[in-house]
């Protein structure tokens, strides 16, 4: 999943505060860009094991452009960071599910096309995970 992240010059501290907009409280500090984008990633995992250990869900990502306009990203610099999931949404199982040919044809091909879903089950996965959050569970 691509979450956006801004990126903030300190000038008085001469170095960077990056933030996931999407995860409250996930953020951090870098003295260039290049280290801000390496140190994020590292950030981003410890804060979604932490929000798995204590039982906390998953944050969706959000389009950019909700995010752009707020006063307190103004003069950020933006950038998207891909996150794989997967690791944060428990144990696997293997199911057997029924789909018509035509409609795992086009999975196929667009799995082939595109490494983001890397397999199958990748693109049924990330379609459920789509598909649910439209749905908050009661």
């Amino acid at each position: 999943m691509r979450f956006p992240i801004v990126l903030m010059f300190n000038p008085e501290k001469n170095d960077y505060k990056v933030v996931v907009v999407d995860m409250p409280g996930c953020e951090c500090r870098a003295t260039s860009i290049d280290q801000a984008l390496d140190k994020v990633l590292a950030v981003i995992e410890s804060h979604l094991s932490l929000l798995v250990e204590y039982g906390e869900d998953i944050p969706s990502a959000t389009s950019f452009e909700s995010h752009v306009s707020k006063m307190e990203y103004r003069g950020g610099v933006w950038a998207v960071v891909d996150i794989d999931l997967t690791p944060y949404l428990g144990k696997s199982h293997k199911i057997n599910v029924t789909l018509p040919d035509l409609l795992i044809k086009k999975i196929d091909d667009t799995v082939a096309s595109n490494p983001n879903y890397q397999t199958r089950s990748g693109f049924l996965a990330t379609a459920a995970i789509n598909e649910l959050k439209k749905r908050p569970i009661n």
